[in-house]
């Protein structure tokens, strides 16, 4: 067995050697109460999965629903039994596996958006370059002294990494990323 295919310490480790992970955004509704999302959390955990990103927010207030936006990978098979387990667990109202709902409809991923917050400390000509960088990319200066930015940025997760990796050799301090928020084109909604 290849790197790539070495098993993942979860029980559910049965993909064949042709199945390569990919990455899935599923949108889950949940009653807003205490304990649920340590309930989903803890079905991935328990499995020896990884969450690469989790939002989570009280949408729908009248309703008292919050919606968590979870990014993961896996194979086909582990992530629909993923989604699955995720629909038996009760206060989950609905599963929706936006990637699989994208595909669907002839686009290639949901629309994801990020907001990070970059601390970048610098003088000179790298507070020059920095600020020139900001503007190309479209992020904000919410706070600045003489020492240091901070920026604010939106977009998608590639235009994130990429401001961040542009901004690490001119004086990256800090970063703090809120997750990816996600939805599908179209009329459709997600509600119960």
């Amino acid at each position: 067995m290849n790197a790539q295919h070495q098993p993942t310490g979860s029980a559910y480790f049965i993909a064949k050697e042709t199945q390569l992970p990919e990455s899935r955004t599923l949108s889950v509704l949940v009653d807003n109460e205490p304990g649920v999302l340590a309930r989903v959390i803890g079905l991935f955990s328990g499995r020896g999965y990884n969450i690469e990103s989790l939002t989570v927010s009280e949408t729908e207030h009248e309703s008292h629903l919050s919606r968590i936006t979870i990014v993961t990978s896996g194979t086909a098979n582990v992530l629909e039994q993923i989604k699955h387990q995720l629909e038996r667990i009760i206060p989950v109202h609905r599963v929706v596996d936006l990637s699989v709902r994208a595909q669907e409809k002839g686009h290639e991923k949901p629309l994801e958006r990020e907001l990070a917050l970059l601390k970048v400390m610098g003088t000179g000509d790298d507070r020059v370059e920095a600020l020139r960088l900001a503007d190309a990319f479209r992020a904000q200066v919410i706070d600045a002294n003489t020492e240091h930015f901070i920026f604010e940025i939106t977009g998608r997760v590639s235009k994130i990494e990429q401001f961040i990796a542009i901004m690490r050799p001119l004086g990256l301090v800090e970063v703090c990323r809120t997750g990816v928020a996600a939805l599908n084109r179209g009329p459709d909604g997600m509600s119960v």
